[in-house]
């Protein structure tokens, strides 16, 4: 393929590419069958479906799709894994997706919740909702009205008892286990 074609197919910037290349051979069995937009819970509040962005992943179309919410909408349930008939690994797909949006400075707004969520199980060992919405709301600083906006909300789960107050957790326990992955990702 001429160079002028792969930069047209493949828009990816420089730092990307060797990402974005594992990401194609592990997507280019796809066949586009739908099974995994089809299966997916949060396929309804996609903008863009997991299939069509599957495609757009082996055209190096990564602005368009770090332009799209739909990979950060990923719960990593791995029904799309399961149910995939190729045995494609669609949920890891999903992970480095974000992984390089939150690199590339592209995951801002939607990435402070998840950058948020994961920090507090590492330090908690599981989710103590109080610091981690404090921790996400002081990642969010483009709108300090924001909290605010919340707080109806949050009264009314602590009263049914569905938020837990600081403390307890197996504080820190998970932290070897996160140092690892980002050692393994050549993060640390």
């Amino acid at each position: 393929m001429s160079e002028a074609a792969r930069k047209t197919w493949s828009p990816a910037p420089d730092e990307y590419a060797t990402v974005l290349k594992g990401l194609k051979e592990e997507l280019g069995a796809c066949m586009q069958c739908g099974t995994c937009t089809a299966s997916c819970p949060n396929g309804f509040a996609m903008d863009v479906t997991p299939r069509a962005m599957w495609r757009m992943i082996q055209f190096g179309m990564l602005d368009e799709i770090f332009d799209s919410h739909t990979f950060w909408m990923c719960s990593a349930c791995y029904t799309c894994t399961l149910r995939c008939p190729r045995g494609l690994k669609l949920t890891s797909a999903m992970a480095s997706l974000k992984r390089l949006a939150m690199i590339g400075g592209k995951g801002r707004k939607d990435g402070a919740f998840y950058k948020a969520f994961m920090e507090n199980v590492e330090s908690h060992g599981r989710v103590q909702e109080m610091g981690m919405m404090s921790n996400y709301f002081f990642k969010r600083m483009d709108n300090p009205a924001l909290p605010l906006q919340f707080l109806p909300l949050g009264m009314k789960m602590m009263g049914k008892g569905k938020v837990h107050m600081p403390g307890g957790g197996q504080g820190g326990v998970l932290k070897p286990m996160f140092a690892k992955a980002r050692e393994m990702e050549g993060l640390s």
